[in-house]
């Protein structure tokens, strides 16, 4: 891998060959160095894990002062930003007003004190990334900042999560779901049983009408039907289990307790847990409630499978009666062992269904859903899950290893929300309202000599006092593209988008085809990644200056002098204005062009491979 800080060292190398040479093709490379290493905003980063299994996260590694020391100009409020607005707040929100104490509490207990808030641009960009999965436009970053209301940020936050941002909104939670659940390759693999478009317009439906989170996993845990939109029998749920129930339905026993009751299961198949109180037969005992459950292949006139069908059917059992309809495993020492369908939940409560495998006496698969439906654990799992997305961290590290050997960093807090969460209905937009509007969320990604200390990558439980910088995901960056460049204004129809975003997408995805599924990607601060930024078809697009791009309409735009146009371009992929050394950095490369386009496009280029612009922060 090569480091950001060498990349950052080598275009400054680059410059002063630049300026020596005074090469006509090189100005892009000078434009990078002169914004990214002369202008003030430093976001310099080194790479390393954070909260998504996978996907490696920046951390700021600038040497930390005091508040007013270590904040760089870009934290600040730069011009045609408005500065943080006051103190935390709980918007008559209880449950805000409790994750602000018991936050709070966590800071006085280990001696540390919260960084300053965000601003009114970083706090505004923050949200629109991570409810819509993109960056705001210049003219949604202006009528927020231009709002000088001490509710403005509750009033944001419910525009977003209202009908006019729905399509956004469903777009980029079943994006981030149908990850969670099939993984990024998932239906992409070869010969596949998933189909990605059947998950993911369920899902979107779902996220569309703000399906309670209850029943959103009682459909997929029990979803029977066909695979493919289209098709007779229809029902896109049943994608998430369409390629688990291989091997007797191991993976679909493993993955449906993580994800669900965020409870990995899957090395006690061969022995007891070594660091928890999870039994071997426990997960025998999970993974009997699948037995019933069968993936039907269906073909369409030839030998390719066009689509499953998932049912539900007898179960005779391993020892040939369906009367018992038991499952054999075996134990290290090598002696057999018999299991039934029983489910353990937090408190270490049991509960068996009859031994039946028949389907008109016992449906397993639904009396599944309705008991993790019904347990301490889904509740809470899906709080710590919500609480990684938006914080970068959960309370517990991994995020779904729940259990008395991972104690939570706040367990007051994760169950006061659990509980709260339960109490609405499992409304998901409640969730995300009250963490958002939190002060936590809402503080600066600059940490000080008073929280230096809080820092999870150095294996210490997050207490968050401040905002943990991570890299954007995949997709958020080519959403954000889209919505700082218009770039998707220039090509093709709306299906012919689609598929350009898969191929983009696809070329950053790694599967390793283990018995766990596992992905990462190298949309991690690699060379893959740096590349496609320097060169790839989007930036190029983008940067050339097509009519219906950003770029084509501010360099035409004759009511915006210099200073507005290079201001506009800060504020349209950093949410904030230039600073004076940036401005100082972009007049002198405007300077070096007499074609003014030209001369835009290479700044306009520099800025979108600041390492700031991929980072949420």
């Amino acid at each position: 891998m090569v480091p950001v800080g060498t990349i950052f060292k080598a275009a400054k190398r680059i410059a002063g060959q630049c300026v020596a040479k005074r090469a006509a093709g090189w100005h892009r490379q000078a434009a990078l160095a002169a914004i990214l290493v002369v202008g003030a905003s430093l976001f310099t980063a080194s790479i390393t894990p954070a909260a998504e299994p996978g996907v490696r996260r920046p951390v700021a590694v600038a040497k930390a002062g005091d508040a007013s020391e270590s904040a760089p100009e870009s934290s600040k409020a730069a011009p045609g930003t408005s500065a943080p607005t006051g103190s935390a707040s709980s918007y008559g929100l209880p449950q805000v007003r409790y994750i602000n104490e018991l936050i709070a509490k966590g800071w006085e207990d280990h001696n540390l004190a919260p960084s300053p808030p965000a601003t009114d641009g970083e706090w505004c960009r923050r949200v629109y990334l991570d409810l819509l999965g993109r960056i705001p436009t210049v003219e949604e970053l202006e009528q927020f900042t231009s709002d000088y209301n001490a509710d403005k940020r509750a009033r944001l936050v419910d525009r977003l999560l209202s009908d006019e941002f729905v399509e956004q909104y469903a777009g980029n939670w079943s994006t981030l779901w149908t990850n969670t659940l099939i993984g990024r390759a998932g239906g992409t693999e070869r010969r596949t049983r998933t189909n990605r478009d059947g998950l993911q317009q369920y899902l979107r439906r779902s996220f569309q009408r703000n399906k309670p989170y209850d029943k959103l996993v009682s459909e997929l845990i029990s979803a029977t039907g066909t695979s493919k939109p289209g098709t007779e029998g229809f029902n896109g749920a049943v994608n998430f289990l369409a390629m688990k129930l291989e091997d007797k339905g191991i993976q679909a026993a493993a993955q449906t307790s993580q994800v669900f009751l965020g409870v990995r299961m899957q090395c006690t198949q061969c022995h007891d847990h070594p660091f928890n109180n999870w039994q071997q037969d426990q997960f025998w005992q999970l993974e009997s409630f699948f037995r019933q459950t069968a993936a039907l292949r269906r073909f369409a006139g030839g030998r390719e499978i066009a689509y499953i069908e998932l049912v539900d059917q007898d179960f005779g059992g391993e020892g040939g009666d369906p009367e018992e309809a038991e499952v054999y495993y075996e134990q290290r020492n090598g002696l057999m062992k018999v299991a039934y369908p029983v489910f353990t939940d937090a408190d270490g409560t049991k509960t068996d269904l009859p031994k039946s495998g028949l389907v008109n006496r016992v449906n397993r698969r639904q009396e599944l859903a309705k008991l993790i439906v019904g347990s301490q654990w889904m509740p809470r799992a899906i709080v710590n899950r919500m609480w990684a997305h938006f914080l970068g961290y959960g309370f517990t590290k991994p995020l779904d290893d729940l259990g008395p050997h991972n104690p939570p960093s706040h367990p007051e807090l994760m169950d006061h929300l659990a509980a709260d969460f339960k109490a609405s209905g499992y409304n998901l937009k409640e969730l995300i309202r009250w963490i958002v509007l939190s002060q936590p969320y809402a503080l600066s990604s600059r940490s000080t000599t008073a929280n230096k200390s809080d820092d999870p990558t150095l294996g210490e439980k997050p207490m968050f006092s401040h905002f943990y910088l991570r890299q954007m995901r995949a997709e958020e960056l080519y959403a954000s593209l889209l919505s700082a460049t218009a770039a998707d204004k220039t090509r093709g129809s709306v299906e012919q988008q689609e598929t350009e975003r898969r191929k983009w997408l696809d070329q950053f995805v790694i599967a390793f085809g283990t018995d766990e599924n596992d992905e990462t990607t190298t949309f991690n601060g690699t060379i893959p990644q740096t590349l496609m930024m320097f060169n790839g078809e989007m930036i190029k697009r983008a940067t050339s200056g097509e009519k219906g791009t950003l770029l084509e309409r501010v360099a035409s735009d004759n009511k915006l002098n210099t200073d507005r146009k290079i201001d506009f371009l800060f504020k349209a992929a950093l949410s904030r204005g230039a600073t004076p050394a940036e401005r100082n950095a972009a007049l002198r490369i405007l300077g070096r062009r007499t074609n003014g386009t030209e001369a835009l496009a290479d700044l306009w280029w520099a800025i979108l491979n600041m390492n700031e612009f991929i980072l949420n922060h």
